[in-house]
């Protein structure tokens, strides 16, 4: 018996691109005192105020089946977020929830693509991309964004990719690379987007995580916001990564659609999660500007560190929980140096390559220990470079 292709196919060659996670968390497993900077998971918990928030609504009956499309209390409260943020009229009929950002943009994607249209998004590319595309049955191309540019997409480069397509991801602030997409590269984005007639798939999860610039929703600019699905989640604005809640916001009429989609599938999220999501974000900005600040205050540290050397460069890093380090002057491929780093000093970080190819000759480092460990891994790394570049000129 055969599996569907649309499963045997996820991950294209049949490489997730994350060996070295895997080896690292094996050796943490055999009792080695691993550093992980791979995943975006924080490490500060859910606050317990949201955790109480929960247990009070669980405890009060809230543990039934719940609207599919989301309470309305919940609904109501990202509506407004939305129109605060964006200045876009937005409403509880333009949100529906979903069991976390990933479920968003695979419904996000079924909603908008038939089996064999081409899908479009940029590399580098959060881990799931391309699979989420091959699941829906669409054709998955990768538009290829130069480090010269700080991998922000070209508009030579999109409108050439644009060709036949139906739709474009596109995440900012980004995932892997921190950078935070400027207004110049948006509305390059909008301006294919609306010659080319595509959708655009906003991937905004990072959107609390700007340190440096502005975070610019597309659906704001003119033309954008009927063709616009924007992708929000709780995990990385409040720490609640595994309560698993999300949402799209879209036009009225994608959302219905979208409604009866989850219907069929999810069947919704728990009543008493989105309860306490509700009122995480009845904390307004300043429990955001909490979960945050580790990573606002670890990226001044890391800049600091690094402005120390000249052998490895940062990608500016404007947002998200990552630094993006382009290694290629140790003439390493980013694999290469990730394998050999944890070896030398059990720091596990991120190959480029395993966010694409236009990433290649660097590493991800998830800025997601407390300080003083990071500040050790980041030293240690930064040694192991300079002690390799120097073993290379010697021999």
């Amino acid at each position: 018996m055969e599996l569907a292709h649309r499963m045997t196919a996820l991950t294209g060659d049949g490489s997730d691109g994350w060996d070295v996670f895997y080896k690292a968390r094996a050796l943490k497993k055999q009792g080695h005192p691993i550093i992980e900077l791979t995943i975006g998971e924080h490490d500060i918990r859910t606050h317990m105020d949201i955790l109480a928030a929960m247990g009070r609504s669980a405890r009060g009956g809230h543990t039934g089946y719940a609207a599919v499309p989301g309470t309305e209390g919940l609904r109501t409260a990202i509506s407004q977020r939305i129109e605060q943020q964006s200045g876009v009229p937005t409403t509880q009929d333009n949100i529906l929830i979903t069991p976390g950002g990933q479920s968003a943009l695979f419904a996000a994607h079924m909603a908008v693509l038939n089996p064999g249209d081409i899908a479009l998004y940029c590399d580098p590319y959060y881990a799931t991309y391309p699979g989420t595309i091959r699941g829906t049955g669409a054709l998955d191309r990768a538009i290829q964004c130069d480090p010269a540019y700080d991998f922000q997409p070209q508009a030579t480069d999109l409108e050439t990719a644009a060709r036949g397509a139906r739709s474009l991801l596109v995440n900012s602030p980004n995932n892997p690379t921190g950078v935070v997409y400027d207004r110049a590269t948006w509305e390059a984005i909008a301006q294919t987007c609306i010659a080319n007639d595509l959708w655009l798939i906003s991937d905004e999860v990072y959107d609390t995580q700007v340190w440096q610039g502005a975070h610019i929703s597309p659906r704001s600019l003119n033309g954008m916001q009927e063709r616009t699905l924007v992708i929000g989640s709780m995990s990385k604005s409040h720490a609640m990564t595994g309560s698993r809640i999300g949402w799209i916001c879209g036009p009225v009429g994608v959302i219905e659609h979208l409604t009866n989609f989850a219907t069929h599938t999810t069947y919704g999220v728990p009543g008493f999660i989105q309860d306490a999501a509700q009122f995480a974000l009845s904390q307004g900005k300043a429990l955001e500007d909490e979960v945050a600040a580790p990573f606002r205050r670890r990226r001044r540290i890391a800049l600091d560190l690094i402005a120390q050397q000249n052998l490895l460069r940062a990608v500016p890093c404007s947002g998200a929980m990552y630094l993006m380090l382009d290694i290629r002057a140790t003439g390493l491929s980013g694999e290469a140096f990730a394998h050999a780093l944890l070896d030398a000093h059990q720091i596990a970080v991120m190959p480029g390559e395993s966010f694409g190819q236009a990433a290649a000759g660097h590493i991800r480092v998830a800025m997601t220990v407390a300080d003083d460990r990071f500040i050790k891994a980041l030293t240690d790394l930064l040694s192991f470079a300079a002690e390799f570049e120097e073993n290379k000129r010697r021999f």
